[in-house]
């Protein structure tokens, strides 16, 4: 069928050119308007104890605080005449915002003590704002922070007095949004121009180059389009931008690579084009569209998630793998037919003469692994299994505005007030009750209960203020608290609200029972940590269930062995267990993280996810050009070591070139300012490295010449469901052509 379809479009070239270019500027006119619909948040699972807090707490109470003023005094203390006048004007001039903000806490009315600093020089202004508030945040932040006098503060009112930064998850929200844009384009000016020029490297030949990109390019605009239309309908997480770049790039560059090597080879072997063309897309074709479902399908794997932002990824990730699989069996053939030999053409000096030669190298790296196995593998498992130790320690956690540079506002204000004040009032623990409470008392009762637990500074709640069990004297409570049908308390800790500390407080206070018995839900930052968390461990599973399965079927219809499925999984996640192992030393551990200009911290549990998936997809990219070789050449009648031999000679340097390239397109985002992109960056770029190096040239032989033939077994029945079911080698029998002399060739090896 591939080989009829090659035909086909070799016939019809000019036609498929044409349709893409229409599609082309449809989904670049559609997707421009992709980074204005998309979110920076989905981290939390929206069926969690955590999320129904947060929605009732904002539809009865006003909202939990989404951003924080940090008031600085430039002289003298918050209480000097002049501070305190333009404190409280401010104050008054945020509360008559009431269509962006629905309530306001400031010192400067309520003079808690929580809002003020240690040193009385800084002084908080919290607030909830209502809607989506990424547009909302910047508007307010940039018309009251920074240091110049603000007119609208009323007259009289000196602006020199303060100096104001905005803090908080809002705040955060729209500085990510805003770094990730930046590392975007940071990242796109760098890969692009640095992975061309790696391209005439390794294509020897200008127009030869170009062909990667233009798949990465397509596939790359028609995942923007998509992600503007399902923008329009549900929430889409704007870290998937990322994702669609560099997937984009990376799978444009593997799959034009090997349908370009493999047209240069049959070119080579005497092929007309035409010929050249079917024969490509019947044989490097099918590795592609088999490559691209399991990519595919590891993807498919986060939709089993409940939070958006893993969504977002398979959303991106599926149609990117698609588009580039399509791009690669229809587009790229239809240019090769077009082009033909001039394929080759803009030569560079340095160039060979264009032939699809084997790589002597890759070669001798196979034939020594299968004929030495134990002494190939043992430094190879040493060097993965010490790179993947510090996983043993490893800790998860939630964005904060720790990912974000010291220099930046909200991570200033999280900072100063984590170093200046007694406990953090603006990442509380937030509590509400699911229905009325029977009486005062029964509050009062509660709240002196949360009091007294270890850690906890104060509960704010209806019935006043507690702290050590005790009532704060002549504080009446604060009334936005209390509601008929609810009771809302809100507990300031002293610890950091990611630590162990803070979340054992958080289940403390959920194993309490609720205030005359009526049952309470428990929000805010430290309890959406535990439950994203929970969900996110709990799914890990059956995620990883299908990976495995999806993998092992598919690899199972490819080869017709059981042994070859499990084979690849466990060199794979050998090589992901490594990458990740490194990824944790260095952003949880600290090691070396002062180059990166980031912090440490623990280990984003939704990103260590995607990081994995992202990783396998890709390293079965690699397995799949490997062992599809591997079979045509076996099916032909190389014994195994040869055929391994041999298929790593045809596809290695095509496998270490593509992995180069995209490790280059993820590598990009080591310069960015987020420090999970970093980590994704870092981490995808280094898993596939080493699969297409220590894993695909050394594990894979060694492992072949340990298993021998043997590594083809299948039962009986399972080889009857292959002959019924599995999926047909191209290269043996589309042509219908004869031995290509791989038997001989094995013969003569055989001595």
């Amino acid at each position: 069928m591939l080989h009829r379809l090659g035909d086909l479009v070799c016939r019809r070239a000019r036609w498929v050119l044409a349709a893409t270019g229409i599609l082309l500027a449809a989904a670049a006119v559609i997707g421009v308007g992709a980074f204005g619909k998309l979110e920076s948040g989905g981290f939390d699972d929206p069926n969690s104890a955590s999320t129904q807090a947060a929605e009732r707490i904002n539809t009865q109470f006003g909202g939990q605080n989404n951003l924080v003023f940090l008031v600085t005094a430039a002289h003298g203390t918050v209480d000097s005449p002049d501070v305190h006048a333009a404190g409280l004007a401010l104050t008054d001039a945020l509360s008559a915002r009431t269509r962006q903000i629905d309530r306001v806490t400031s010192y400067w009315t309520s003079q808690a003590p929580a809002l003020v600093s240690k040193d009385a020089r800084q002084g908080l202004i919290l607030m909830h704002l209502t809607g989506g508030v990424n547009g909302t945040t910047k508007a307010l932040i940039a018309d009251y922070t920074g240091s110049h006098p603000r007119a609208d503060l009323g007259p009289g009112i000196d602006g020199h007095a303060i100096s104001v930064l905005a803090g908080g998850d809002a705040a955060a929200n729209v500085e990510v949004t805003g770094q990730v844009a930046k590392s975007l384009a940071l990242a796109e000016g760098v890969a692009i121009p640095l992975i061309l020029i790696l391209l005439l490297f390794a294509f020897g030949s200008v127009v030869a180059a170009l062909l990667p990109l233009a798949v990465g390019g397509i596939a790359i605009l028609a995942a923007f389009a998509e992600l503007d239309l399902l923008g329009s309908v549900t929430d889409i997480s704007i870290y998937a931008i990322s994702l669609t770049t560099q997937l984009g790039l990376g799978l444009g560059i593997d799959y034009a690579l090997l349908v370009v090597s493999r047209f240069r080879e049959e070119l080579a072997a005497g092929k007309d084009v035409r010929e050249a063309v079917a024969r490509t897309t019947a044989t490097a074709g099918r590795t592609v569209l088999f490559s691209a479902t399991t990519v595919a399908v590891a993807l498919t794997s986060l939709m089993i998630f409940p939070q958006y932002f893993l969504k977002s990824f398979a959303y991106a990730g599926i149609v990117v793998a698609v588009i580039a699989a399509a791009s690669t069996v229809l587009v790229i053939p239809a240019l090769l037919s077009v082009l033909g030999r001039r394929v080759n053409a803009g030569r560079l000096p340095w160039a060979a003469s264009g032939r699809g030669d084997a790589s002597p190298m890759w070669r001798r790296v196979a034939q020594g692994a299968t004929r030495r196995p134990v002494l190939a593998a043992v430094p190879v498992l040493a060097i993965l299994l010490t790179a993947a130790s510090p996983l043993l320690g490893v800790t998860f956690g939630t964005p904060d505005q720790t990912v974000l540079r010291t220099g930046v506002s909200s991570r200033q204000v999280s900072d100063a007030i984590d170093a200046g004040f007694s406990g953090n009032a603006a990442t509380t623990i937030e509590i509400v009750t699911t229905g009325p409470v029977p009486s005062s008392a029964a509050n009062a009762a509660y709240a002196q209960r949360i009091s007294r637990l270890p850690g906890v500074v104060r509960v704010d709640s209806s019935v006043g203020t507690f702290a050590d069990g005790q009532a704060a004297q002549a504080d009446p409570g604060d009334a936005q608290l209390g509601r008929p049908a609810a009771q809302s308390y809100s507990a300031v800790i002293t610890a950091q609200p990611a630590s162990g500390a803070a979340q054992q407080l958080v289940r403390d206070i959920r194993a309490l029972p609720g205030p005359g018995g009526v049952e309470t839900l428990v929000g805010g930052r430290t309890a959406a940590l535990i439950d994203a968390k929970g969900s996110i461990g709990s799914r890990l599973p059956w995620a990883l269930l299908i990976i495995v399965a999806a993998t092992f079927v598919l690899l199972f219809l490819f080869t017709g062995s059981v042994i070859q499925p499990v084979r690849a999984l466990v060199v794979n996640g050998l090589s992901l267990s490594a990458a990740v192992g490194v990824m944790t030393w260095i952003f949880q551990d600290g090691h070396l993280i002062s180059w990166l200009d980031a912090t440490p911290r623990p280990m984003d549990t939704s990103m260590t996810v995607l990081l994995l998936v992202i990783t396998f997809g890709l390293s079965m990219d690699y397995e799949v050009f490997l062992t599809s070789r591997v079979k045509e050449l076996h099916d032909q009648g190389a014994d195994t070591n040869t055929a391994v031999a041999e298929g790593l000679a045809r596809t290695g340097r095509i496998v270490s070139t593509a992995a180069g390239l995209l490790a280059v397109t993820f590598f990009a985002f080591g310069p960015s300012t987020v420090s999970f992109l970093q980590m994704l960056g870092l981490g995808a770029g280094l898993a596939v490295l080493l699969d297409a190096t220590l894993v695909r040239g050394v594990l894979v032989p060694a492992v072949t010449g340990l298993l021998g033939e043997r590594i083809w077994y299948s039962p009986a029945r399972l080889r009857r469901v292959h002959r019924r079911f599995g999926i047909t080698e191209a290269g043996a029998t589309v042509t219908g052509e004869p031995d290509t002399g791989y038997s001989q060739l094995a013969r003569v090896d055989n001595g």
